[in-house]
């Protein structure tokens, strides 16, 4: 836009590391075609070959329903069988998950979340894996989301000392929130950088083992595909980090915060 000064991204800024963050689950993914020939027997045993950390092992095919129905007539279904699209592999623990497929990369932490430096080290190591194999020549999307997921005591339903802005109710109709969903979408001026952010809440896991739960999903993502270079792939996550942390930061309540340093229960 005509005028409007680019956002002030400041990888100085450092961020308090927080002992009980909410993270469910960190998960970096870039979405990059395959150039390379992509079947399954040779992309298997070379992926095998190097990742004995990573011992379960799904290969996984893409389907196409089609439900054709014509004036008076009866309805036809069919079901097409698209080919072999990628593997997906699982740690020994079950809480890092990699899937290797013919348009891209994910790798996925389940908590409990280590350190930034530990997904992100570990996330490439696996993509250089991918990208020697598929020879991509571009990245079409760069993304790295976040969820967080927290958990209120029984018969708490006080959102808004844990998220800001705090829901509220249509103005005239002050009735108690029995839950609630916010999805905004932000674009990050003069880069080509934007923000999903989803603000919801969820209903107890089990009957009287603990309260609902917020969730807090921050997904941070490229607008532009870009050459693919490991020097730009590490500039882009750290840029994409700090928007996330200021997202995180912003949105929590320093009553939250207080949980996720231990300080109360």
């Amino acid at each position: 836009m005509t005028g409007t000064q680019d956002y002030p991204i400041n990888l100085d800024e450092a961020f308090e590391h927080l002992p009980h963050a909410p993270i469910v689950e960190a998960v970096i993914e870039i979405r990059a075609r395959a150039e390379a020939a992509w079947e399954e027997p040779a992309v298997m045993t070379e992926l095998k070959a190097h990742l004995p950390d990573y011992p379960t092992l799904d290969s996984h095919r893409a389907f196409q329903h089609e439900l054709k129905v014509g004036p008076g007539q009866e309805s036809h279904h069919t079901l097409r069988d698209l080919g072999w699209r990628g593997l997906r592999f699982k740690s020994a623990d079950g809480r890092q998950v990699a899937q290797f497929n013919h348009d891209g990369f994910l790798f996925s932490r389940l908590r409990p979340y280590q350190r930034w430096e530990q997904l992100k080290d570990e996330g490439l190591r696996l993509w250089e894996l991918h990208a020697a194999l598929a020879k991509p020549s571009e990245v079409q999307r760069l993304g790295l989301r976040y969820i967080n997921r927290m958990v209120l005591g029984p018969q708490e339903v006080r959102f808004e000392d844990y998220l800001r802005p705090r829901a509220q109710p249509p103005q005239g109709l002050n009735l108690p929130f029995q839950g609630f969903f916010h999805h905004d979408v932000l674009a990050v001026t003069g880069h080509a950088y934007a923000i999903n952010i989803i603000r919801t809440s969820q209903p107890p896991q089990e009957l009287g083992s603990e309260g609902m739960a917020l969730i807090l999903d921050i997904d941070v993502y490229t607008t532009q595909p870009f050459e693919l270079r490991r020097v730009e792939l590490d500039h882009r996550l750290a840029e994409m980090r700090w928007l996330k942390n200021k997202v995180f930061f912003g949105s929590v309540t320093r009553n939250a915060l207080k949980t996720f340093r231990g300080e109360r229960k």
